[in-house]
């Protein structure tokens, strides 16, 4: 191994370190902002004179956590509306990538079914929920549904971007060597779409909970929403914190499974020397 090799490895060893060392700090940064968050939460009520109905600490909230478990059939609660997340979020984006891909390759779909696409987009969600309560009853079904609505237009509208502009010198180069639509498609348009659309998902992943949240508030027996919709009307506020802490865990688990799928699936993504989320 000549000296110059030697010196670059050295380099590569001592850059990788560096950002390990880097890395970890942040880390540690994280854990502790979120140490600061919880003693405010603890602490400043108190402090500030706010009655624990309006402000909870959090060793109360905490305390009602544990007494929900026992009590309210909370773990119930989390699997149900985990479920629903998960259903609502994988139809919703899969009926998103059936569009977007459909509308991508034909501008005469696109042009037709755009205008109704995008009043259904307008339209309010929460809006939906009562009618859907109405058809399926007081049932998982039309928590589902709400996400699916929501899930459903960001992941079209990223497939459908991608797809559209994808090179058009690589698909002409690709019709040069007598490469068929289908070819065309599976070769050059599907791949180039796989990074927007993990980027619709990324954010679908979140809007779903939001939608089954909303299902759940307006015609649920089950589910976080419904456990927050009982603690507002006993007015127990720990137990409303609760209910939105979890949820928020709900959607933070979401996200980060697409992230891992991401990860997996686009392995060979040039990745930046450090990034967040």
């Amino acid at each position: 191994m000549t000296n110059a090799t030697q010196a670059s490895a050295i380099d590569r060893t001592a850059a990788g370190s560096g950002l390990f060392a880097w890395m970890r700090w942040d880390y540690v940064l994280t854990v502790l902002v979120a140490v600061v968050v919880l003693a405010i939460w603890e602490y400043l009520p108190g402090l500030a004179g706010i009655p624990s109905f309006i402000l909870p600490p959090a060793s109360m909230v905490w305390k009602e956590f544990l007494r929900a478990l026992v009590t309210e059939r909370l773990v119930g609660h989390v699997i149900h509306t985990g479920l629903a997340v998960l259903t609502g979020f994988a139809l919703g984006s899969l009926l998103g990538m059936v569009m977007g891909y459909t509308l991508g390759l034909s501008r005469r779909a696109e042009f037709i079914l755009s205008p109704y696409i995008l009043g259904l987009q307008i339209a309010p969600k929460v809006a939906f929920a009562p009618l859907f309560v109405m058809w399926l009853g007081y049932t998982i079904y039309p928590q589902i549904l709400v996400a699916v609505l929501i899930v459903f237009f960001p992941v079209m509208v990223n497939v459908l971007v991608a797809v559209q502009t994808v090179d058009a010198d690589l698909i002409n180069l690709a019709r040069s060597c007598s490469a068929t639509r289908s070819e065309i498609f599976w070769k050059i348009q599907f791949p180039a779409s796989m990074p927007p659309l993990f980027s619709g998902l990324r954010v679908a992943s979140t809007l779903a909970v939001i939608g089954v949240t909303v299902g759940e508030l307006v015609g649920g027996n089950t589910g976080l929403g419904y456990v927050l919709v009982y603690g507002e009307g006993q007015a127990n506020t720990p137990l409303v914190f609760v209910a939105i802490v979890l949820l928020t865990l709900v959607g933070m688990v979401a996200y980060f499974a697409v992230i891992a799928a991401e990860r997996r699936v686009l392995h060979y993504m040039p990745k930046p020397a450090a990034q967040g989320f």
